[in-house]
């Protein structure tokens, strides 16, 4: 197991999730019941199976696109999104 990648990996998406609103629904649903392992145990559960979902499909795509593409393509995804995000918050 490579240490390093296992723990750059943790600290980005440790990062990425602070104050995401994955966060925000689980805060919600812990302060609107009681059985608050149910909700950390369902939400732990939907990001793991998330996690799970894009490394087979990131193991997959980069057997038919190089990496290099793959991170293209992805960093234009992030540049379109946060362009319409800025755009639809400015019209309304």
């Amino acid at each position: 197991m490579d240490l390093k990648l296992l723990l750059t990996t943790f600290g980005l998406v440790f990062l990425a999730e602070l104050g995401d609103k994955t966060q925000i629904a689980t805060f919600c649903f812990s302060a609107d019941c009681d059985s608050r392992l149910s909700v950390f145990l369902g939400s732990a559960g939907a990001l793991v199976l998330s996690s799970l979902i894009a490394v087979l499909l990131g193991a997959g795509l980069s057997r038919l696109i190089s990496p290099a593409t793959i991170k293209i393509c992805a960093g234009i995804f992030f540049l379109v999104v946060g362009a319409w995000t800025i755009y639809s918050a400015v019209r309304a």
